[in-house]
């Protein structure tokens, strides 16, 4: 196997024994074939949609498809054969619909590829379709090669979110056709690849809009809200992951049994949506973020739901308490379908549950942009009297690898007249800090989830807008931190918008060959994080 889409990656170079994530060198080739035959998909969905021909069923499950290769989501070797073989059966569908219009896809091997009968000959395949096998001749181009197709995964995660809520938009999927499909060619120059890769940040873009919708229509546009980070005595279930469909469905699904929901991870700015807090029982969040499921998941005294991305290999002293739903996969954990949690209900019935009550204080979620926006004068009047100075961004994924204590340093270190801005599991450094206040403005305002990206962007353009001037001229800056390809795509996306001088760590995308790395050093200002006294003193001079 060989594996370097996240960053905890062995060595900073890449998985070739066993994925740090847990990923086993089978799931490893099961994945990029999976990639492989939907990049097959893609060469005839492609010229199709070039023709105006157009599936949602088939868009609907790349989303899908692609979104189960992305990092901590799917380890169960049993579930990637429905998926190649059904990437292979639509990519034949598709062919069909072409024949009648005289169109014919270009020629490639991926277009005529038959998978193996067996898990073991899928397995075979899979290791002549990974990156070294694959790897073009120009280093730089391999590396923008990787760069899209790993935004293309987080585009994909984005897109899937928003189409199960009910909001879709064709141009998504085009362009995963299209940029799956290109990775197989070897006739497009840097300049082309530099491109694809805004591309990918402006279909994101579109994706996260499509969420915003999504979530905001359905469940209301979140309000500050005060989270109990204790527990209260009876039955119990933790939601993890990011779907906000599956944690109101369990909510309904709960309703008088008297069974308490809690949330963990990039679940707790959930608790924010009007729709889903009015829900009685769901009183609370457990724990922090994934890379700590270990210790906290053990612990826990009820059943747990992995809702998406974020699993890890679970202990065997609760792999009877944890189940998985839609594209979540561990080998030995109970999957539930079909939104039917009636097993995940009767587990958690069965369990002890807290037997007291535990006052562990609060913190504040529901400041996305509609919260943010609506108090866009004072923000605006404070920065004008000089009472806030600067703005931080400091948001992104979390992860075990050593180095992430910067993000707490930063945060504790930053100056009492600026405020920080945070999303997705990042915070779970920082975020029950009590930094305070400006003048009744919280110096501290959790935007949501990764999944909320979008509103952190709109609040930086409607900055931007109120002050006349661009997001670069904004007394704003970005402190990133990585994991996996969600992540990336957004970086995409911020570039794509001509954002720059981005603090990225803790440690750069080892897919990014040395000259790719120069040019969005010279062309975005990207750099790597020093250490929190030096980088504040060269923000704020």
């Amino acid at each position: 196997m060989f594996c370097f889409q996240c960053e905890q990656t062995a060595k900073g170079t890449g998985c070739t024994q066993l994925g740090v994530c847990g990923k086993q060198p089978e799931v490893a080739a099961l994945q990029d074939l999976l990639i492989y035959a939907c990049q097959g998909l893609s060469v005839a969905a492609h010229a199709a949609a070039e023709k105006g021909v157009q599936d949602k069923d088939t868009d609907r499950f790349i989303y899908r498809a692609v979104f189960s290769t992305l990092t901590n989501v799917n380890f169960d070797p049993a579930r990637f054969p429905e998926l190649i073989n059904k990437a292979v059966e639509l990519r034949e569908c598709m062919k069909a619909r072409l024949a009648p219009l005289g169109v014919v896809p270009p020629s490639c091997e991926a277009l005529s590829f038959t998978p193996a009968g067996d898990l073991a000959g899928l397995v075979k395949q899979g290791e002549t379709h990974g990156i070294p096998v694959m790897a073009d001749k120009n280093l730089d181009t391999q590396s923008l090669k990787q760069t899209v197709i790993y935004g293309i995964k987080g585009v994909a995660a984005y897109a899937d979110h928003a189409d199960i809520l009910g909001q879709y938009d064709g141009s998504v999927a085009a362009f995963i056709y299209e940029g799956l499909s290109s990775a197989l060619r070897d006739d497009l120059d840097l300049n082309a690849w530099i491109d694809m890769a805004m591309r990918c940040g402006k279909a994101n873009l579109r994706a996260m809009e499509l969420l915003d919708a999504a979530n905001t229509g359905t469940y209301g546009h979140p309000v500050p809200t005060a989270v109990p980070l204790g527990h209260r005595k009876g039955k119990c279930i933790l939601v993890s992951g990011h779907d906000l469909k599956d944690l109101e469905t369990l909510l309904e699904q709960t309703e008088g049994k008297g069974i308490d929901v809690y949330t963990h991870g990039e679940m707790l700015p959930c608790h924010g949506y009007p729709k889903l807090k009015a829900h009685k029982h769901f009183f609370g969040h457990y724990g922090t973020a994934w890379q700590n499921q270990l210790k906290e998941f053990a612990a826990f005294p009820g059943a747990i739901l992995m809702t998406t991305n974020c699993i890890q290999k679970p202990a065997a002293s609760y792999l009877d308490n944890i189940f998985t739903t839609g594209l979540v996969g561990w080998p030995g954990a109970e999957h539930v379908k079909n939104g039917d949690f009636s097993a995940v209900i009767d587990k958690a019935l069965a369990m002890p549950g807290f037997t007291d009550d535990l006052d562990r204080g609060t913190v504040n979620v529901g400041f996305a942009r509609n919260a943010v926006l609506g108090v866009a004068p004072a923000v605006i009047d404070a920065v004008k009297a000089g009472k806030i100075r600067h703005f931080f961004l400091v948001g992104g994924c979390d992860g075990a690898k050593p180095g992430r204590n910067y993000y707490t340093e930063f945060v504790e270190k930053t100056p009492a007249d600026t405020v920080v801005l945070t999303l997705a599991c990042g915070k779970f450094r920082f975020f029950d800090k009590q930094l305070g206040d400006i003048g009744g403005i919280p110096r501290l305002l959790d935007v949501g989830q990764c999944n909320d990206a979008y509103s952190a962007v709109q609040i930086a353009l409607a900055l931007a807008k109120a002050f006349n001037c661009g997001v670069n001229e904004l007394p704003l800056s970005l402190i990133l931190s990585w994991y996996e390809q969600k992540a990336m795509a957004i970086l995409l996306t911020l570039l794509s918008l001509g954002i720059k001088n981005i603090r990225l760590g803790p440690s750069l995308p080892a897919f990014l060959s040395p000259n790719v790395l120069s040019f969005l050093v010279k062309t975005f200002e990207i750099k790597p994080i020093g250490t929190p006294e030096e980088d504040l003193k060269a923000i704020l001079g």
